[in-house]
């Protein structure tokens, strides 16, 4: 009996060590008035390693961090064209539907790959005033599979 109970109990020990994997879309709508800016889906095509741009500070060694931003930079990404908010006319809500309609396209896509939504975050850059012709709604879809 204690043979049948150890079997089990280290396969979901072998499933829990697996390891998981994670990904950051970013969706980046413009709203300048006159719809004058850009939006797109960015996707990075590249991995990174973090400890590579990462340095420790401690009281005794407060070098700092030598990385360069170059190195940072990713080269390849999928870029997906999407509408700004604005137009001439004003505020475009056919443009948000058809937006919401290619976000969702690739969050499909991404599914079908195996990948799980975990979370979504956004925030706003938003027009601060008369001289100020700036603004952008970034969104980041964080997915993960194992």
């Amino acid at each position: 009996m204690k043979k049948i109970l150890l079997l089990p109990m280290f396969f979901f020990a072998f499933v829990a060590l697996e390891a998981q994997e994670y990904k950051v879309i970013t969706s980046v709508e413009s709203i300048v008035p006159s719809g004058m800016g850009r939006s797109r889906i960015i996707d990075g095509q590249e991995d990174k390693d973090f400890e590579e741009f990462t340095s420790e500070q401690t009281e005794e060694d407060n070098t700092r961090n030598k990385s360069k931003r170059g190195d940072i930079r990713v080269k390849n990404f999928e870029e997906t064209k999407l509408l700004n908010f604005y137009n001439i006319a004003g505020i475009r809500f056919q443009n948000i539907a058809a937006n919401d309609a290619v976000i969702s396209s690739k969050l499909s896509a991404m599914a079908s790959e195996g990948w799980e939504l975990v979370f979504v975050t956004s925030g706003v850059e938003a027009d601060a005033g008369d001289k100020d012709g700036q603004g952008i709604f970034i969104t980041r879809y964080i997915f993960k599979r194992d």
